[in-house]
């Protein structure tokens, strides 16, 4: 799957979001396979961040004036969150921007190929727990709900996963449901 996923970012053209209002930031999608199965890693932040207290996500954050680009960014931010070191870490692509409707940011995903086992550290300021999922069961239909979100006084087509009681929702949700689209499409 990881040579298909490499192969399908680039051969498609992204789509930015380009808004001077909104901030840039960027998250790293890790995926790794373990016993012939691919796991997603998602974090849950803490009561205790600025924004998206309490949410699932992907490792990511602000770009800061230190970072080269985005990559940099997400790969920075995963450093920072779970002591995820970018020399282990496999770039297979970038998904299209995506925008948070509950904070002013505009998201840039990457996602990447990590090693497994992996002994991940989390920074406790910023992290609650890391958090694993198999794709096998978010492609399970029972998983996913459709939702929607209000963007600038407009509906917006969202989602909602829910797997064993982890919610995933927002912007989080909206990017992993492009990302299990191209998987299917890249796996069948």
């Amino acid at each position: 799957m990881e040579e298909d996923l490499k192969s399908f970012f680039a051969q498609r053209t992204k789509q930015y979001i380009t808004d001077k209002r909104r901030i840039s930031s960027a998250v790293l999608i890790p995926i790794y396979r373990q016993d012939e199965e691919y796991h997603i890693v998602f974090i849950k932040r803490t009561m205790t961040v600025n924004v998206h207290k309490g949410q699932i996500s992907f490792p990511g954050g602000t770009r800061e004036k230190g970072d080269k680009n985005l990559l940099d960014t997400a790969l920075r931010e995963a450093e920072e969150e779970i002591s995820l070191r970018r020399e282990d870490v496999t770039l297979l692509g970038e998904m299209d921007d995506e925008i948070t409707t509950t904070s002013n940011y505009i998201v840039t995903p990457f996602v990447a190929r990590i090693p497994w086992p992996y002994s991940f550290t989390i920074n406790t300021e910023e992290v609650e727990k890391v958090i694993s999922i198999p794709v096998k069961a978010l492609l399970d239909k029972s998983c996913c709900k459709s939702d929607t979100e209000i963007l600038n006084g407009e509906k917006l087509a969202s989602f909602t996963y829910d797997y064993r009681g982890t919610v995933i929702w927002g912007a989080t949700a909206r990017i992993l449901n492009k990302l299990l689209e191209v998987i299917k499409s890249v796996i069948l």
